[in-house]
């Protein structure tokens, strides 16, 4: 399994979390897909400890192909976990010190948003962050036509999944107790937006 926008966007995105992740700390990935992206974070912040995870069996498989062929110690295999599910199951191995999930609520139904900041607000650290990356809308505006053009192909393929708007996930969030800390503007009208604790 090999996922195109992972080879581009990963690059980017690691510059972004090597300034505000932790040096040291357990990283739980919601939705890993292919298992580029933990591979390829977890080769180069060898500190941190990488946790994949995705409901999907075949994305599964192929995190936990990629993870033997690196060879890799700081990445543990890959766990069943649906954020739409009240209960994901890596309760006992919480507090995480930052959820991250890459190119998930877009592909996924309303709820899985919903339950991904419940699930963060439940199982991050008090300086915990959730850290989202992917296509997003401002204020119910498209920051390119091109994004456009995906909102109106994803619906077409799922009406349940969509581009999401910042504003939606921060009420979204505010219900969970956590808050915006930081928008970050990404190659490719992409975003990374980054959510804390509000207390």
């Amino acid at each position: 399994m090999l996922s195109p926008s992972a080879a581009r966007n990963a690059g980017p995105i690691l510059k972004v979390l090597r300034r505000i992740l932790p040096t040291h700390g357990v990283v739980l990935e919601i939705g890993c897909g292919s298992g580029e992206h933990a591979v390829y974070f977890a080769a180069r912040m060898p500190t941190l400890t990488w946790l994949p995870s995705d409901p999907d069996p075949a994305s599964r498989a192929s995190t936990a192909s990629r993870i033997g062929l690196k060879g890799l110690s700081n990445v543990q295999a890959p766990i069943d976990v649906d954020a739409c599910s009240a209960v994901w199951g890596v309760e006992k191995l919480a507090p995480f010190d930052a959820i991250v999930s890459i190119n998930m609520v877009h592909i996924a139904p309303w709820a899985a948003t919903v339950g991904l900041f419940s699930g963060a607000a439940r199982m991050l650290r008090a300086s915990g962050l959730l850290i989202l990356y992917g296509p997003f809308m401002l204020s119910g505006k498209y920051n390119a036509p091109s994004n456009a053009a995906f909102d109106e192909s994803l619906k077409a393929r799922n009406p349940s999944w969509g581009l999401r708007d910042v504003t939606e996930i921060e009420r979204v969030a505010a219900a969970s107790g956590l808050k915006l800390r930081e928008t970050i503007e990404m190659p490719a009208n992409n975003m990374l937006i980054v959510f804390h604790h509000a207390a």
